[in-house]
């Protein structure tokens, strides 16, 4: 299979598959936080408990990303693409269906567990199958990503309102999924890539300037899941929308990630991914604080818009960033480094606001948020003036890799 040139860029079937998949996955994972206060009042959750919902689907991510290289290199990555597609669309049905803490926590623990699967994959894949243009496409297919976000809170609001309840919001994704397998299903899975005249029975280390942009996808992590789970209690608790119209402002967020990405997929094309990065975090300082301290819901949400473009482009560039700097043929293992740390990110992040807000008030969880944000901004500048070296591998080998992959 040859890659583009180096003066094209080509969506070919596969692509587009990549594409869809990522926006299915933050669809069915952007109606968390939406639907999380009609949980809690079915179920009647504290904030903690309701919490350890995103916690469960992040250990899964977590341990997804720890094994779906070992399982691609055994069973291949269309096995794991489809296979991890298919079993979260399952468990998804079983949390639909369940209505005990203990069950739903559980059934989401799996879900986070298989379409963390999918995830990895189709981050490997796609930066493998474009090579140098691999900032192009995993910025595209991130674009895809927020665009199904924007519906998420749309659609659990919508329904919740019309009477056919939130839960048709999962259902509607479920359909979807299946619609596009059966469209899709024979299109052709790029495999795992080897390095060009090099052995790779052993794995090649990792530089450390992919560590370094590893600790910034962490914090970008917990502040982008943040706001996204605690968003509309907070829009409800503190700005004084009501539960519904506050889950369904949340579109306002998403909506902000669209247009940020597609801003960012044209300037990427122009300007350096390092400083794209920092100029992305640094609007989303200056949009954290009307969004939490605005004393009218117009001002709040202006903030929320802001916000929301200076988060968009955060996780995709510093995903094309660390992975352009692996050798091949580690991109599944460092796709599952980072699938396994945002994990932990989404595990660790909502959850301790979660705890924060029982104790003190969910106003006082929210203005962490913009505390991470600062230390965001000086962490970025600093994974920008890391050196470029990626041990165990010339930039020849890794040039050639790119030119004559098949």
């Amino acid at each position: 299979m040859q890659t583009e040139s180096s003066t094209t860029f080509v969506r070919d079937r596969f692509t587009w598959l990549a594409y869809f998949m990522l926006a299915f996955f933050s669809y069915m994972v952007s109606t968390r936080g939406p639907f999380i206060p009609f949980l809690r009042d079915e179920l009647n959750l504290s904030y903690s408990v309701a919490g350890m919902h995103l916690s469960a689907f992040a250990i899964g991510m977590v341990l997804a990303g720890l094994t779906t290289d070992r399982l691609a290199r055994r069973y291949g990555r269309k096995w794991v693409f489809w296979v991890g597609g298919g079993a979260s669309i399952v468990f998804t049905g079983i949390f639909l269906v369940v209505h005990q803490p203990v069950l739903t926590i559980g059934s989401t623990f799996f879900q986070g567990l298989t379409s963390g699967w999918l995830l990895v994959t189709i981050q490997a894949t796609l930066s493998d199958h474009h090579g140098e243009k691999r900032a192009i496409a995993i910025t595209e297919s991130n674009i895809a990503a927020s665009a199904s976000a924007v519906l998420a809170p749309l659609a659990v609001g919508t329904f919740e309102d019309i009477g056919m309840g939130w839960r048709m919001a999962l259902v509607v994704g479920m359909i979807t999924w299946g619609l596009a397998a059966l469209w899709w299903h024979n299109v052709e899975i790029p495999p795992t890539q080897q390095v060009v005249k090099k052995a790779t029975e052993h794995h090649l280390p990792l530089p450390s300037v992919f560590w370094a942009y590893l600790g910034v996808i962490f914090l970008g992590a917990v502040i982008e899941w943040g706001i996204i789970f605690w968003g509309a209690d907070f829009l409800e608790k503190n700005v004084g929308l009501r539960a519904t119209t506050a889950s369904t402002m949340m579109t306002i967020f998403f909506l902000a990630m669209v247009i940020g990405r597609t801003i960012g997929s044209r300037l990427s094309r122009s300007i350096d991914v390092k400083h794209l990065l920092l100029m992305a975090y640094g609007l989303l300082v200056i949009g954290f604080i009307p969004l939490w301290l605005a004393p009218t819901p117009a001002i709040s949400l202006i903030g929320l818009f802001i916000a929301g473009l200076g988060v968009a482009n955060g996780f995709p560039l510093t995903l094309s960033a660390a992975l352009g700097m692996v050798p091949p043929p580690e991109t599944d293992r460092a796709s599952g480094r980072i699938s396994f740390i945002a994990g932990l990110a989404i595990f660790l992040g909502p959850q301790v606001l979660g705890v924060v807000a029982d104790i003190s008030g969910i106003r006082t969880a929210y203005g962490l948020i913009g505390v991470i944000s600062i230390i965001m901004v000086g962490l970025v500048y600093w994974a920008n003036h890391l050196p470029e070296h990626i041990p165990g591998i010339t930039h020849e080998e890794v040039k050639t890799y790119d030119a004559d992959k098949l």
